[in-house]
Order: structure tokens, then sequence, then C-alpha cells
């Protein structure tokens, strides 16, 4: 039987997409197909929450079985995709493939895999808790039937948005990029709080829960972040220091910069 979605590179990105779908019953392990750049690296990911998935090596004749399947979800470095291209033989039936390649444009994608349709999809690292957020752009040719099984693929790990292709690069750099800039916040924050005499693991803890719930306050009221900051902030207390000592050590402009360096990083990998 043919898988129903092929992966190739079953890195980080993938498995965060994956992973979730599998555990939920959306889909079943003998539908998916992934194929691993080493041996050692399909016999690894056997043992874990993958050991029901065919997963082969790049090297192994069985892989081209990958191309078979309707959905191929293309989850390998950026600088890895000429070479993946020269290794695809023709295919019949014009396939999806949907690229999660940081940077890689859907002009250059249907360029090097001329026999499938192409989608750009940017997803981020917290679907394994079914939180994450994918942005869409759809190559040319797309059918409505396509649409909706690359909607549904991503719909089951989070929120799915479409936007231009041009608004990818700073999609990637807040939401892609976003969780990396938050998990420094937060070790930070605890850092701060065993500095000032709190055990480390409930610092944690609490550091991880105070961002979880300021986000949700956020979220669920539509709360202007200002709002939220003037909310706990009283003349002369506590909180308008530690915010004067965060605006003196420059955390607003760090992020702004961090940010902008991500989406034109994104950009140089075109």
């Amino acid at each position: 039987m043919s898988p129903s979605i092929g992966v190739i590179g079953l890195g980080r990105m993938a498995q965060a997409l994956i992973e979730p779908l599998l555990a939920s019953g959306s889909v079943e392990p003998d539908q998916v197909l992934a194929v691993v750049g080493r041996p050692e690296s399909a016999a690894a990911l056997k043992q874990g929450v993958f050991a029901r998935c065919t997963i082969h090596a790049a090297a192994s004749a069985d892989s081209a079985e990958v191309l078979k399947a309707p959905l191929q979800l293309l989850a390998i470095k950026p600088q890895q995709v000429e070479l993946a291209a020269a290794s695809f033989p023709a295919v019949e039936g014009s396939p999806l493939l949907v690229s999660v390649l940081a940077g890689v444009t859907l002009s250059r994608l249907q360029r090097l895999f001329p026999s499938h349709r192409v989608v750009r999809a940017v997803p981020n690292t917290p679907a394994l808790v079914g939180q994450g957020l994918t942005a869409l752009a759809w190559g040319e040719n797309i059918s409505p039937s396509q649409r909706q099984k690359v909607q549904a693929l991503f719909s089951g790990v989070g929120e799915v948005l479409q936007l231009p292709e041009e608004k990818l690069d700073a999609f990637l750099a807040l939401t892609s990029s976003g969780p990396a800039f938050v998990a420094l916040v937060a070790e930070a924050m605890a850092d701060g709080a065993v500095a000032a005499g709190l055990p480390r693991d409930l610092a944690h803890r609490l550091a991880h829960r105070t961002l979880a719930g300021s986000a949700a306050l956020l979220d669920q009221r539509q709360l202007h972040p200002a709002t939220l900051k003037d909310m706990v902030t009283s003349p002369g207390g506590t909180t308008i220091a530690g915010v004067r000592a965060l605006e003196r050590g420059g955390l607003r402009s760090a992020l702004m910069e961090a940010v902008i360096a991500a989406a034109e990083r994104s950009r140089e990998l075109a």
C-alpha cells in the first residue's frame, strides 16, 4: 500500500508536525513513510513514537517509495534542497510537495521539482502541543482538494493562516524563531528569581506559567500588550522598577532586532 504522507527529512520540525497527528490518531503510522539521511538516524527514530512508521535511509533502494505519496513534506535543511531535487526522478500525477524550508521560494521549488505542485508552509514547534501557528503560501494549479489536504494536515496541530509569499519571512521570524526568543526570556526570568532566592526548579516552573498565563490573557481578552503592562504597573511599585531596568537594558530594541535579523536571514536563504 502506498503511503498517504511522505516525509523527506524527519528532523525536529517534521517531528513536531507528525508526532501530534500520530498521537491523536489523525494519521495512522502505516500512512507515513519517511526518508532520512543516515541508516543510524532511521534506526534511532524507529525506537520512539515513529516505531510503527516506515523509515528508510536515503541510500536505501526503497527510499523512492516516498514519491508515491500524494502529499510529500519536504523538511530538509535549505542548503540541501538542490541535492535533494537532483535525486528526485520525475513522478506522475502531480503530487503535492509541501516545503517547510526557510527562505526557499515557490518559484525555486517549482523549478527544482517540476513534476510536483508546490506549497510553502511555515510552521513552528509549539505544534508539538497542539498550539502551533502555520502560514501557507500556494503555488500554481493547486486543486481545492489538495488545499483541503494541506490545511487539514496543519490544522491538526494548531492555527493555519494563508499569507502572500512575500510575508512569510516576517512570519517565520516572529513565529518560528520566536519560541527561541521566548525561551531566552523564560530562562533569564528564572535566573533572576534564583538570584532573588527561589529554588531553580520552582523558578523555572513559575517563569513558564507566568509567560503562558500572560499570553493567554493577552489572547483571550484581546488586550494590547501596553494595556496588560499598565494593569500591573502601579506608581512607585515593584513592577515599574523592573520595567525601568528592562528599558535600561534595551530588552525592547533587542527583541525587535532579533525578529528583523531572523527575517533578513530567511531572505538570504532564498
